[in-house]
């Protein structure tokens, strides 16, 4: 098997077009399209300077196939959460998820988009054509290029990172919601949990759910990020040596 990175200009995507708009600002997908009708729902993460945030919301907005495109919170820091909610009858709407899924490939959730530009990594079986994967997902004049190809088994994973300091910056809700949401399954790639019987197992509203897991899952990714920026090595980090128990 192997792991497989595409850069994908995607025509006609409202996330594509608006971020091309507003390069500081990136937006990470942290759900699932949901929804079963011509309305389909996600939440996404938008990162980068207040006012540029602001704008490429109003933006989004602008499209005829959002239909609205609403903060959870008020836009005051770094980062902001946006409810989407999405009219796939106004337009010929044809996911690059979706062409996955017909071709049968896993892909990695949570796509990343910056400077007009999605990230997608998805993994292929020997028998997989390559060549005819690019073709589709070309089809409706996207741009694809081929970022990254690599044997699966010949991928050097890094230690377990040590969770002691992670946490730290999480409410005492922040904390269950997130023990909850492992616990159920949430994270399991192909579990089929989603924010839904999170938020029943603990009696709380979905959106909720969603923005105490959001806020963190990036408290958590933040303090991951810094202990990397510190250039202390993993085995430090642990107290002393460890075997890679990845």
């Amino acid at each position: 098997m192997r792991e497989v990175t595409f850069r994908i200009h995607h025509a006609g995507e409202p996330e594509c077009e608006v971020s091309a708009r507003h390069p500081e600002v990136r937006y990470r997908s942290v759900s699932s399209m949901t929804g079963s009708g011509s309305e389909r729902k996600r939440i996404a993460e938008l990162t980068g300077p207040p006012a540029e945030i602001a704008a490429f919301v109003e933006d989004f907005r602008e499209f005829d196939l959002i239909v609205s495109a609403e903060p959870l919170a008020p836009i005051e820091g770094a980062h902001a959460y946006v409810a989407l909610t999405i009219d796939v009858s106004a337009a010929d709407w044809d996911g690059i998820g979706e062409r996955f899924s017909r071709l049968g490939i896993h892909y990695r959730t949570g796509t990343t988009i910056s400077g007009g530009v999605e990230r997608w990594t998805a993994y292929l079986e020997d028998d997989d054509d390559l060549s005819a994967v690019m073709r589709e997902l070309e089809r409706g004049g996207n741009e694809v290029e081929l970022a990254r190809n690599v044997e699966l088994a010949s991928i050097e994973r890094s230690p377990q990172l040590p969770a002691s300091g992670l946490l730290d910056g999480l409410t005492d809700r922040q904390r269950e919601v997130l023990a909850t949401a492992i616990a159920a399954g949430y994270y399991d790639h192909g579990g089929g949990v989603g924010v839904e019987e999170v938020a029943a197992e603990l009696g709380l509203g979905s959106t909720t759910v969603w923005e105490h897991l959001s806020r963190a899952e990036s408290s958590v990714m933040n303090a991951l990020f810094d202990r990397f920026a510190e250039g202390e090595p993993i085995d430090a980090a642990y107290g002393g040596d460890r075997t890679d128990s990845s």
